[in-house]
């Protein structure tokens, strides 16, 4: 695997692959890290007009398909009935809030119930080993579930290596997601966060699912 460097920061928006990792994958590819994008921006920052227009079109997605098309449409729908100011309030009460929002979106949180403790020690160590590397100026934890699924866009833009993928997905991510996305779903604060969470926790799934399977 290319070593790469990665600073984890703030996106304003969905993170996109460069056009030589786009050309090197299958639309297959091209579709799951365009979902961990899609999350990664939802998560991270409010999303802005641009983003919200954007992921409003999902409503037209055939819902017949499964029920992850089902959750992309109703995705689609929360966003096309919700504007900037309210989504932004939204997502200070579920992740900020005063003090604490109603939900913390960190992998130590989840497995320990506290912050800092060992699985982010194990999580820097993995990092260290995939050739990522933390940007000195940034003071968030990696843990952050946008944070991980920044990194999981990036191991699949190497080139489709599913067993580095396999293995961060089994040790970071899929011990603690669908627990998050499932609270995210059912939290008192959220609106059209519930759509995200909805949606977050069908594609974790599948994703479990399409790892595990025998290549």
């Amino acid at each position: 695997m290319r070593s790469q460097t990665t600073a984890l920061e703030q996106q304003p928006d969905v993170i996109a692959l460069d056009a030589e990792s786009n050309r090197m994958l299958n639309e297959e590819q091209q579709y799951r890290a365009a979902a961990y994008s899609l999350l990664a921006a939802l998560l991270r920052n409010p999303p802005d007009a641009g983003l919200l227009t954007q992921v409003a079109g999902f409503s037209q997605v055939d819902v017949s398909a499964d029920e992850l098309g089902l959750s992309m449409s109703m995705l689609g729908l929360a966003a096309s009935t919700s504007n900037v100011q309210q989504v932004d309030d939204e997502f200070h009460d579920l992740f900020i809030g005063l003090g604490r929002g109603e939900l913390v979106p960190y992998g130590s949180w989840y497995l320990t119930g506290f912050l800092m403790e060992k699985p982010l020690s194990r999580l820097r160590d993995d990092l260290v080993l995939l050739g990522f590397e933390r940007a000195g100026d940034i003071s968030e934890p990696e843990d952050h579930v946008a944070a991980l699924c920044e990194v999981m866009v990036m191991l699949i833009g190497e080139g489709g290596n599913e067993s580095s993928q396999k293995a961060f997905f089994e040790a970071h991510v899929c011990s603690w997601f669908e627990r998050f996305f499932n609270d995210l779903s059912e939290a008192k604060s959220a609106v059209f966060y519930r759509a995200v969470g909805r949606f977050g926790a069908m594609f974790t799934a599948l994703e479990r699912r399409y790892l595990n399977m025998p290549v």
